[in-house]
Parts: structure tokens; sequence; C-alpha cells
């Protein structure tokens, strides 16, 4: 390993695409492993979590695997933690699926929920709305297109900071039927609704503006 590779761990509980993932983090300059050993992930520089399918089996198969506790555990020492798709989903208070709430991690306030659309699930290419000085799509166009698989988002963002000294998260928007949360960059907690691995060179240069940060 490079010594100036930065050390990134993908978080396999069961629910991700992790082989996508190591490609796209590798072709992006990091040193990857796949595990769910609790001491590398708590030693990498960088932690990604994915994430597919149902909210409520994503949060089961991260809780039987110490995931819950190793992403809490990271952030409270300010280590960097990154969500795709569902593996963003669950950062936030619960989840509606089909009628039934589960608890999310709560990190992020609010409720994920069913995409009003006419054609669910959002599949495809999408275009989002960044701030100018988002670091995670720094070096990215505006009209840039990212893969998208999914028919629960959340709606609202609702978390303010209120200590001049903490910067304060900024958040990216998609529409699809109607706006959603695209992604975040909250401190060391970043996550995307979009799937950068599959995103092409889009998805690589994002990707790489995180490792940089590591």
């Amino acid at each position: 390993m490079s010594e100036n590779k930065k050390k990134v761990v993908v978080f396999d509980y069961g629910f991700g695409n992790v082989r996508s993932a190591e490609r796209a983090l590798a072709r992006a300059g990091a040193d990857v492993e796949i595990t769910r050993d609790y001491d590398r992930a708590m030693a990498a520089d960088g932690l990604l979590v994915p994430g597919v399918g149902a909210f409520a089996a994503c949060m089961e198969g991260l809780k039987r695997a110490r995931g819950d506790w190793i992403v809490g555990r990271r952030l409270a020492g300010g280590r960097p933690v990154m969500g795709i798709c569902v593996g963003m989903q669950i950062l936030f208070e619960r989840g509606i699926e089909h009628g039934v709430e589960t608890e999310g991690l709560d990190e992020w306030p609010g409720t994920v929920g069913p995409l009003k659309a006419d054609v669910v699930p959002h599949m495809g290419w999408n275009t989002v709305d960044a701030p100018e000085d988002s670091r995670l799509f720094a070096g990215l166009d505006a009209d840039a297109r990212y893969y998208f698989v999914h028919s629960y988002a959340a709606h609202d963002w609702s978390l303010e900071v209120t200590n001049a000294k903490i910067r304060a998260p900024k958040v990216t928007w998609s529409t699809y039927g109607e706006r959603f949360v695209a992604a975040v960059e909250n401190g060391a907690l970043w996550a995307t609704q979009f799937h950068p691995e599959k995103s092409g060179d889009a998805g690589a240069q994002l990707l790489t503006n995180w490792i940089e940060t590591l």
C-alpha cells in the first residue's frame, strides 16, 4: 500500500453492492478493504456504508454487525463516514415503508418516506442542485448527472446549527416528482442518495473529493 493512499473500509453488513463500491473507491485513489471487522472499521481513514433494499432490513443487518455502534463511535470522534443510497436514508431519525415505521440511526432529524411520483422507483440519471461551496461536488458541472435507484427519500431538512463556530450542513437536492434530499455534507458525515459508484466520471470525481478530505 502506498503511504499516500487513504485507507477506506466498505462496511460489509449484507446490504449493498460492496464490490462495485470497492472498485470505484480504488479507481478514485483509495486503499480499500471490504470488512465488518470492528477494529478495522474503526481504524480506517474513512468508512463507507452502502445500502440497498428496505430501510428496516438494512437497519436490522447493520445492528447485527454492530455497525450502528461503529458509525456512532466514529462520528463522536470526528472520524469520516459516508453513506450511500439506503446507507444515507438510515442516517435519519426514522423510515416509513408500507406504513411500517422503523427507527434509524438518528444522526439527522427527519423521516424517510415514499417518493410521490407518477412512476417509482426513481431509476436512472438525474441532475442535482448542490450548494456553490460544496466540497463533495467540487469540480463538477451543474449539469452533471448521477445514477439513482430508489422509491423512498428524505423530503425535508430540519437540522439547524445555532453555534456560529460549527459549520452548517450543506444539503444538495434533486427532483423526481417532488424535491428530495440528494446529498448531505455535515462535518465528518457525508452521504448521497444516488450511487456514485455507478455514476461514471462524475461519481469518480465525487468519491475523489471525499477521499481528499480524509
